[in-house]
């Protein structure tokens, strides 16, 4: 099993919806608002921002950065 096969089943629900909508829209967007993701996953953008630090320290195949905040935080991401 690999390291981010591994850490993803110690993801929350929400935080394995969040990787798993930054894994198939990072190919073609690099920065993500939590508000937006939270509209497309049903979320508030505070459960987003809430749930994206876990995201961010573990070891995934996404890199998230956070980037700027301008009506709601702004996440960079690459995969």
């Amino acid at each position: 099993m690999s390291t981010s096969t591994a850490a993803t089943t110690d993801l929350s629900t929400k935080q394995h919806r969040i990787l798993e909508y930054l894994r198939e829209n990072a190919q073609t967007k690099t920065y993500f608002k939590s508000r937006l993701i939270g509209d497309d996953l049903e979320m508030t953008a505070k459960e987003v921002g809430t749930n994206m630090t876990a995201i961010q320290r573990g070891e995934f195949d996404v890199d998230v950065e956070k980037w700027g905040y301008s009506s709601s935080t702004t996440w960079k991401v690459t995969v």
